[in-house]
């Protein structure tokens, strides 16, 4: 009788706990955003990004203006993630994007890094920490500027892009093509249309010739006067929009931690 009573009893407590974690569902995931300022607060679509997820998904916007993928964790920015990292409990899965490619570029005291030997590597090492961490590691192709040159859009990002695919080959990353997306969609409205992405209606009278980078992507906050690199709330959603479109085609397991079921 007595060893009846316990079996009940374990019985009663086990299918207790098991309609109390179907109830709570699965874990949540996590995704941090680690870039420059197109991907950051105020000047990148980084915010909107997060936005787009339901409200139970932990989305941590790290990404900083003026950041290349060599300062960022020159200035101690990636020690910030790798920390997040290590303390992964209560989360099914984290996703770390990685955007970079913009402040690479030659030309920027501090942030230029060689497109040879450094870049590719940083990208690779980001992929290859995050990974060892317990993390998922999605490295991001970088958003295109919005300059034409006549009818056409040069795509001067292009080489930065093509490293970080190769990178994300090799290390067995997942790949969200931004640029090739955003290079699309901006080619295809044509220059007055793609400076309504801005942050800022363009002046009266723009300079000619096209835009030095240099100029418009300072070391720290971007300028909040027009430019063809940042974006404002249109060109966030927009660049958002597609990010997300990205990833639940690489990721379909994350189709329903967002908000409109990843139907973009």
């Amino acid at each position: 009788m007595k060893f009846d009573c316990l079996a009940s009893a374990a019985l009663l407590c086990a299918a207790t706990l098991s309609t109390s974690i179907h109830a709570a569902g699965p874990l949540p995931i996590r995704v941090i955003l680690v870039g420059d300022s197109t991907m950051a607060t105020r000047t990148g679509y980084g915010d909107a990004f997060c936005a787009r997820f339901n409200p139970e998904v932990s989305c941590i916007n790290l990404a900083k203006g003026g950041r290349s993928s060599g300062s960022f964790r020159a200035e101690g920015r990636w020690d910030e993630v790798q920390r997040l990292l290590k303390d992964g409990a209560g989360f099914s899965a984290t996703y770390v994007l990685v955007q970079f490619g913009h402040n690479d570029q030659p030309g920027k005291p501090g942030r230029s890094t060689d497109f040879v030997t450094e870049f590719p590597a940083n990208m690779a090492r980001y992929a290859q920490e995050t990974k060892a961490l317990g993390g998922v590691p999605v490295l991001v192709t970088p958003l295109s500027r919005r300059t034409f040159h006549g009818q056409y859009l040069h795509n001067d990002l292009a080489p930065w892009a093509d490293a970080t695919r190769k990178m994300a080959a090799r290390e067995h990353a997942v790949l969200l093509d931004l640029n090739a997306d955003s290079h699309a969609a901006v080619q295809a409205m044509g220059q007055a249309e793609a400076d309504t992405l801005a942050m800022a209606p363009p002046p009266s009278v723009l300079p000619s010739g096209p835009q030095d980078p240099n100029k418009v992507e300072p070391q720290g906050a971007a300028k909040s006067a027009f430019d063809r690199t940042h974006v404002g709330a249109k060109g966030a959603d927009l660049f958002a929009t597609m990010v997300e479109r990205e990833m639940v085609h690489a990721l379909p397991g994350t189709r329903s931690y967002f908000k409109d079921g990843g139907k973009q």
